[in-house]
Parts: C-alpha cells; structure tokens; sequence
C-alpha cells in the first residue's frame, strides 16, 4: 500500500503522520512524503518515510501514484499553507484516484460540523484505524495523467 504524506512549512503535521504511521504498520506500508518545501520534505523523510520529493509537479505527480493521501484539510485548499499550495496542487490532489483521508485542523477559518474537537494525535489514531480497515482493499494506482496546468 503506497501512502503519500503531504504537507509544508514547518512539515510538523506531516512528521507526527509519519511517525505515528510508522511505527503502527511497520514496513507493511510504503510512505512517500511530499512537502511543499525541502524543511518539510526533510523533516518528513527523518520521521521515517521511504522517499521524498519536494514541490509543485512532485505533489501533482505523487498524488496521481497514491492509494492513500494523508494530510490536513489544507491540502486540498487552493493558496492555502500561507500559499505555498498552489491551486494546481490542492486540484491534483482533490481529483487524485486515491482515498484521502484529511485532519480537519481548523486554521483556515473553516468549521466543520459532526467532528469532535480532538488533539492532532487523536486525528492520526483515527487515520491509523481508517486505513487499517481498509486492509487490502486498497489497489495501487499506477500512471494516472494528472491535470493540465490552466494558464
């Protein structure tokens, strides 16, 4: 099972995903780490991901090649992650064949309804069982033509 970890800035978010994800499934996952910037890609990597890339096409790209998309609810936002994610990115990764599961942190003036308030770890945990009971029911999409790039 292929699991992209977007995120960026500090990739804070990002690492705590990793790390939790790592050491719940152990080398039965693989996680590739997509950041927005190289701290957040490295911060990422370090926390125990397989691979890593950095940037616009890498994100267009590694999204279209997931099974699974984890990351705030930011990353499918246009501008958001004080703009470092590009309305070209968050499109791509909305439109991307993989099954996103997103924390719904709320730092972008966006309240949910029917969702408890909860520690970022109690988010990841409830990621952890979401893609756990996925199992094997995941196939991995392979080759996917990302979006064009509208001027």
């Amino acid at each position: 099972m292929r699991i992209a970890v977007i995120d960026g800035q500090g990739g804070k978010i990002g690492k705590a995903i990793v790390e939790k994800f790592r050491k719940a499934f152990e080398d039965r996952i693989e996680i590739v780490v997509l950041g927005t910037n190289s701290i957040a890609t490295s911060i990422m990597l370090k926390a125990g991901a397989n691979e890593g890339a950095t940037g616009e096409n890498a994100i267009v790209y590694g999204a279209s090649n997931a099974d699974i998309i984890l990351g705030s609810i930011e990353i499918v936002c246009s501008n958001s992650l004080l703009g470092e994610l590009t309305p070209l990115m968050a499109r791509s990764i909305a439109e991307s064949p993989a099954k996103k599961i997103l924390i719904p942190l709320n730092r972008l003036n966006i309240t949910f309804t029917g969702i408890e308030k909860k520690a970022l770890p109690r988010y990841i945990d409830d990621a952890i069982e979401m893609v756990e009971a996925l199992g094997g029911q995941v196939n991995h999409v392979k080759h996917v033509k990302p979006p064009k790039r509208q001027l």
